[in-house]
C-alpha cells in the first residue's frame, strides 16, 4: 500500500499545487505516476460540484468555476499553455520554437492568449447553467483531460530527451500506462455520454479532436510533445470541452 500512496502522491506533487508528503522519487514510486495524474481531475471536479451547489450569484459561481482548477493546479499547465503560444506565434523552425520553451520569459503572445483564454473561459463558466448533470460532464472532463494527457506523455514521440516530460515518460512502464489510460479515456467518454446524452457526446468528441490536433501540432510544429505543450493541451482540452456543454445547453435547453 506504501508504494500506491507514494505514486499517487508523486502525481500530485508533479501536476497540483495540493500539499503531500515529502519523500524520494524513485523508478518504483513514478512507474505508474501518469496513471495517478487523473486524480488531480477528481479534485478538480469536486469543487466544481460544491461551488455549484453553494446559494452564490450567477456571476460569482462562474467565477469560482473558472478559478477553481487554478487553485488545484497551481497553473503549471497554465504556464505551459503560455510557452506554447508564444512558442507558436513565431512561426519558426522546430528548433527554434524549442528555444522559445525554453525561454523562461514570457512574450506578449503568451499574455495575450492567456488573457484570451480566461476572458473566454470565464464567459463560458458564468453562461453555463449548472444542473447536476452539466455539472457532472464538467466534472468528468477534467478527469479526461488528464487521462489523455497522461495517455499522450506514454505513447506518443518526445521532442527531447531532457525535462519533467522526458522524466515522466520514461520512468513509466509506458506500455502498461498507455493501455490503462487509453481505457480510462474511453470509460470516462462513454459516462459522459450516459450522463450528458448529446452534450456529453460532445464533449467527449471535442476532447477527440484536440488530441488529433494535439498530437500533430507536436509532431509536425515541435517535432515531438514536450511539457509545455502537455500543458498547452490540457487547457485546450478543459475549454473546448466546456465550450461544447455550454454550446449544446443554448441549442438544446439546459441539461
Amino acid at each position: 500500500m506504501t508504494i500506491i500512496f507514494q505514486t499517487i502522491a508523486v502525481a500530485f506533487a508533479m501536476f497540483s499545487a495540493l500539499p503531500v508528503p515529502r519523500f524520494d522519487w524513485n523508478e518504483r514510486n513514478m512507474r505508474f505516476a501518469l496513471c495517478a495524474f487523473p486524480l488531480v481531475g477528481v479534485v478538480c471536479a469536486a469543487c466544481w460540484m460544491v461551488i455549484a451547489f453553494l446559494p452564490l450569484p450567477g456571476f460569482l459561481r462562474g467565477t469560482l468555476f473558472c478559478l477553481a482548477p487554478l487553485a488545484v493546479t497551481g497553473g503549471i499547465h497554465l504556464d505551459g499553455y503560455a510557452d506554447t503560444c508564444d512558442a507558436m506565434a513565431s512561426c519558426g523552425s522546430a528548433a527554434r520554437k524549442q528555444e522559445i520553451l525554453e525561454d523562461p520569459h514570457c512574450g506578449a503572445f503568451a499574455v495575450i492568449r492567456l488573457c484570451s483564454y480566461f476572458a473566454l473561459y470565464l464567459a463560458l463558466c458564468v453562461t453555463l447553467t449548472p444542473s447536476p448533470r452539466a455539472v457532472i460532464c464538467a466534472g468528468l472532463g477534467f478527469v479526461l483531460s488528464r487521462a489523455l494527457s497522461g495517455w499522450a506523455l506514454s505513447s506518443l514521440p518526445l521532442a527531447k530527451h531532457t525535462g519533467l516530460a522526458h522524466t515522466f515518460a520514461e520512468a513509466a512502464d509506458r506500455r502498461m500506462v498507455s493501455r490503462v489510460l487509453a481505457v480510462l479515456a474511453l470509460v470516462l467518454a462513454a459516462a459522459q455520454a450516459a450522463a450528458g446524452g448529446g452534450a456529453g457526446l460532445a464533449m467527449a468528441a471535442a476532447a477527440g479532436l484536440v488530441l488529433w490536433r494535439y498530437a500533430h501540432v507536436a509532431r509536425v510544429q515541435f517535432g515531438g510533445i514536450s511539457g509545455d505543450l502537455a500543458g498547452w493541451f490540457l487547457q485546450k482540452c478543459e475549454l473546448w470541452q466546456l465550450a461544447a456543454l455550454v454550446f449544446c445547453q443554448i441549442l438544446e435547453g439546459n441539461l
